[in-house]
């Protein structure tokens, strides 16, 4: 049995995992009043993980989740990118991310990183310095699962809590509870044991990473899209603004099982009027929204499963190769 540690690249972006707070029961406004860390004070923080792994850290940003926009999801699909061509002997990658926007980056990874390297995204619910705090173990977690031969072909993965999720069906479910991050109606892919094992259960059946046709070294800019909420009495105000802004899509995060409120109707005619791409996702949770014929007709796009957020992040990719409703509708579908 072989005793050689894998190499693996830890990519830092920020977030709570690189905040200590004023002392260990600072868990809640650690933002406000601690410190943040570069790469290797997490490190440092948690010698024991590269008992684990020879980890070669790379600073690419450092800000709270709150404070990504697309600029920086190129960004950093590019860096990957450049440390798999830079690095013939990296295992795989682990990123520090904060959880507030990390389900929406992760997909964005999974969708335009050409590479076959194992990517494994974390965060913490408590910082780093907090009582009872995930960050360390979600850190060693994720690097046996990034040099794992388990981790193989499954795109980029979410691991908090020892708890492993797919890119494209993760979200955040949770303000505070470790357990946070869950994948309704389909479930982990698998689990980061303490006995340092990586156990896979199930496998994504969607491409990704290098089968995509997404590539930002072909991309410098990526279109307006955004998203707008359905709710009782919800009008097109909201729809009516983001057409002035020059929004290129609106993703309406419909009422289940698919229908935004009535008063926003003359406003999406409007929207889809002006070749505005009109997506409809749900905020429902979980489930697929289906394509009706009125939809069809009208040229109005099924998000599929993917929640309003990750419906936003395939659009705006979608519109970089195209502005046909029905091949946007096919990238939907396949992706």
């Amino acid at each position: 049995m072989s005793n050689v540690k894998p190499k693996i690249a830890f990519l830092g972006t920020g977030g709570t995992i690189s905040y200590t707070g004023r002392n260990s029961l600072d868990v809640w406004e650690y933002m406000d009043f601690g410190t943040r860390l570069n790469i290797s004070d997490i490190l440092n923080q948690f010698p024991e993980v590269e008992e684990a792994a020879d980890v070669v850290p790379i600073n690419v940003r450092q800000v709270s989740s709150s404070g990504i926009i697309p600029d920086d999801w190129l960004a950093l699909s590019k860096t990957i990118q450049e440390v798999d061509q830079s690095h013939d002997d990296i295992d795989g990658i682990v990123i520090t991310h904060g959880t507030a926007t990390l389900e929406e980056t992760a997909y964005f990874i999974n969708l335009t990183a050409k590479t076959k390297i194992p990517i494994v995204m974390i965060g913490a619910q408590r910082p780093s310095s907090g009582f009872a705090t995930d960050a360390g173990s979600n850190l060693l977690s994720a690097i046996r699962a990034a040099g794992s031969k388990e981790a193989a072909g499954l795109g980029v993965m979410v691991l908090l809590n020892e708890e492993i999720q797919a890119a494209r069906e993760v979200t955040k479910t949770s303000t505070l509870r470790l357990e946070t991050f869950q994948t309704p109606d389909l479930g982990m892919l698998g689990y980061a044991d303490p006995d340092g094992k990586i156990a896979i259960y199930r496998r994504p059946s969607r491409p990704h990473t290098i089968d995509t046709v997404f590539d930002t070294n072909y991309i410098s800019e990526l279109p307006r899209v955004d998203i707008v909420p359905s709710y009782a009495g919800a009008d097109g105000t909201a729809i009516e603004a983001f057409i002035s802004a020059g929004t290129k899509a609106i993703v309406v995060s419909t009422l289940a099982p698919g229908l935004p409120a009535s008063p926003q109707m003359e406003a999406i005619k409007k929207a889809l009027e002006k070749n505005i791409i009109v997506i409809y996702s749900t905020r429902a949770g979980s489930g697929r929204v289906l394509r009706r014929q009125s939809m069809i007709d009208s040229g109005i796009i099924a998000a599929d499963n993917l929640n309003p957020q990750k419906a936003r992040v395939l659009a705006m990719l979608a519109l970089t190769k195209s502005t046909d409703t029905e091949v946007i509708q096919n990238f939907f579908d396949l992706y």
